[in-house]
């Protein structure tokens, strides 16, 4: 009768995934992977994708170089503005004064346009600058998530092999002290549990690790709780059923190909400034004197009598000043432009030859990770599972020893984590996928 209870647990304990063998021992029969996961109010991988866009420190820094760049557009966009001088002159000792002033209005011939133009170009590639660090971040949180996830559930595969190890020492020291066991089993499959429960908590302190890293790309502090909602595999099975546009064209509307044909047509714009600059142009005066003045004889006045030698004069002038460009007309600036405009064409050329060769390398890696993902799923794992219950059956009725039980353990833990390493490649495949193609959210 004891003999098939024990059978009982153990088969429990093996096929049913999700069940944890009762025993004596907390630290063996608790569940690490289940503090790190949420399955109703955890953070899912959209939520944290617009958290770390709405909260990440270095893309809201990123931000406010956009609002600079309209700023300098809306400077640039000025006119120069006039300039007015005043001056007064007095005679020491004497009785004459002059007042002056002057205006001066510059008419910024030819430049305004050329100006405008850098600007509104500055501003657009700063802009899409911008939309490529959100197109970065995005990744990072994916690839943060995911990481988390492969962890949790590598963590979660140990802590049911500890459960039934655990459950497996349980009755094997029970047969033992009933006389119906060899000590031997009992004290192979103690050191085996020990050895996973060590496995489990180096696993938990990669999980630790995992979360932190994706604590620094969500801008979540320490103290903050987090818990995922996604596992691993439903990550991978709602990739799978989603469709991704791979529009030949795709390449082309990646934020950091437009950001480089915008720089080339900026450095254009420079070129033209530059050329603008070294135009003639124009500055117009305009002026008022009054001058009092006179000397301290008297003279005969139009009646006849005698009266100061003294006038008020008022002198109105007006004029034009030609910047004439003889030796410089900006040669130098403008052959900076052209070589910053060649720069900037073979820099485009090469972010489009990477953007399409990254396009090309993340869609064969999808399609064949997706294959390798199917080929678990279908009734790998199934019969998995079965082989080790048959096996710790078998060594319950006497036919296969505990080495043999051990080594189907093992083999198990071992096919576990290959799956888990296909869902993940599988994972950061897609997500690769969707980098590539400039996809945010």
């Amino acid at each position: 009768m004891t003999k098939q209870i024990g059978l009982s647990v153990l088969l429990c304990a093996t096929v049913v995934p999700g069940v944890r063998a009762q025993v004596a021992t907390t630290d063996s029969a608790s569940d690490l992977a289940s503090e790190y996961v949420d399955p109703v109010a955890g953070l899912t991988l959209d939520a944290a994708i617009g958290l770390a866009l709405d909260a990440e420190p270095s893309l809201r820094a990123a931000r406010t170089e956009v609002d600079v760049a309209r700023g300098m557009r809306v400077q640039a966009g000025l006119r120069p503005n006039p300039m007015v001088s005043f001056s007064r002159q007095d005679e020491p000792g004497g009785m004459d004064s002059q007042t002056r002033v002057e205006v001066a209005w510059p008419l910024d011939l030819f430049r305004r346009r050329g100006r405008v133009a850098v600007a509104e170009l500055d501003t657009e590639t700063t802009r899409l600058a911008v939309a490529d660090r959100e197109r970065v971040l995005a990744a990072d949180v994916r690839d943060a998530y995911g990481a988390a996830a492969a962890m949790i559930r590598e963590l979660a595969v140990l802590d049911d092999l500890v459960a039934v190890v655990a459950g497996q020492h349980e009755i094997a020291a029970a047969r033992v002290e009933q006389g119906a066991g060899a000590p031997l089993d009992r004290d192979m499959l103690r050191v085996e549990w020990r050895s996973l429960q060590a496995a489990r908590l180096m696993r938990a302190a990669a999980v630790e690790q995992a979360m932190a890293a994706l604590r620094r790309v969500l801008a979540m502090s320490a103290d903050e709780p987090l818990r995922l909602r996604d596992t691993l595999e439903q990550l991978v099975e709602h990739e799978g059923g989603e469709e991704l546009s791979l529009d030949p064209e795709s390449a082309a509307e990646r934020p950091d190909v437009r950001a480089a044909e915008t720089r080339v047509r900026a450095a254009g714009a420079r070129i033209d400034r530059a050329r603008r600059d070294g135009r003639f142009d124009v500055n117009l005066s305009a002026m008022y004197m009054k001058m009092n003045s006179g000397f301290p004889q008297r003279g005969f006045g139009e009646s006849g009598g005698l009266e100061p030698v003294r006038g008020v004069f008022h002198n109105l002038g007006a004029g034009a000043t030609v910047v004439v460009p003889l030796s410089n007309r900006r040669q130098g600036e403008v052959a900076a432009a052209r070589a910053a405009q060649a720069g900037a064409v073979a820099g485009l050329a090469a972010m489009q030859l990477t953007a399409s060769l990254e396009i090309a390398e993340a869609r064969a890696r999808d399609a064949l990770a997706r294959r390798a993902t199917e080929i678990y799923t279908a009734d790998t794992l199934t019969l998995a599972r079965q082989n080790l219950a048959v096996v710790s059956r078998a060594h319950e009725l006497g036919s296969l020893t505990i080495f043999e039980v051990l080594a189907e353990q093992r083999r198990y833990l071992d096919l576990q984590r290959a799956f888990t390493n296909t869902l993940r490649d599988a994972y950061e495949a897609r997500q690769a996928l969707r980098r590539a193609l400039g996809e945010v959210r």
